[in-house]
C-alpha cells in the first residue's frame, strides 16, 4: 500500500456505482491516515486488473491445448515475424539456455515450430513459427483480447488513449529509476 505523508484533499464526490477497491480505500484510511486514495485505488485497481488479465490467460490458453510458457515462447516468436534465433528468444523470453531448448523441443514435437539451418551461419539454427504454431498462438491470443476489448470497451476512444498516455508516464519513470 502506498501511504504518503502528504496532507489528505478534500473528500470528493465519487461516481456511482462503486467497486470493490472503493471499499477497500475505505477501510484503509482510517488506519493509515497519510495513505492517498488516489495513489492507493489506482495502484489496486492495476494489480486487480493484471491479475484477472492472467487468469483469463492462463485459463484461454489451457482452453487451446497450450501451458503459458509454451503460449509465452509462441508469442515472443510471432512478435518477431515468426522466425528467431535461440538466443533472441533467450533474451526475450529472460530465461537460461536450457530453459529455451526444453520449451523448443516441446514445441517442435507438437509441430509448432521447425528448427532450420541459419541463412547467416551454417552451425546455427533459426526457429520458425509453423502454420499450426501460428493458428494455436492466434486463438488463445484472441481469448485474452477479447476480454482486453470488453473491459477497455466501455471507455471512449479518446479515454483508451488517455489511459495508455497516462500509463505510458508512469512507466517512463519506472522505466527510468528501474
Amino acid at each position: 500500500m502506498a501511504e504518503h505523508p502528504s496532507p489528505q484533499p478534500p473528500p470528493r464526490e465519487r461516481p456511482e456505482p462503486r467497486d470493490w477497491t472503493d471499499g477497500h480505500v475505505d477501510r484503509w484510511q482510517p488506519v493509515l491516515p497519510g495513505l492517498d486514495p488516489d495513489i492507493e485505488a489506482s495502484v489496486t485497481r492495476m494489480s486487480r486488473l493484471t491479475r484477472h488479465l492472467g487468469r483469463v490467460r492462463e485459463q484461454g490458453v489451457a482452453d487451446y491445448g497450450l501451458h503459458k510458457h509454451e503460449f509465452d515462447t509462441l508469442h515472443v516468436l510471432a512478435g518477431r515475424g515468426g522466425h528467431a534465433a535461440p538466443s533472441d528468444l533467450r533474451t526475450d523470453l529472460n530465461l537460461a539456455p536450457a530453459s529455451v531448448t526444453g520449451r523448443l523441443e516441446t514445441l517442435e514435437r507438437r509441430g509448432f515450430v521447425l528448427r532450420t539451418p541459419s541463412t547467416e551461419d551454417r552451425r546455427k539454427v533459426d526457429i520458425v513459427l509453423t502454420e499450426a504454431g501460428r493458428a494455436a498462438w492466434r486463438e488463445a491470443l484472441d481469448v485474452v483480447g477479447r476480454e482486453e476489448r470488453r473491459l477497455l470497451g466501455v471507455l471512449s476512444e479518446e479515454e483508451r488513449r488517455t489511459l495508455a498516455d497516462l500509463l505510458r508516464k508512469v512507466m517512463l519513470a519506472q522505466e527510468h529509476d528501474g
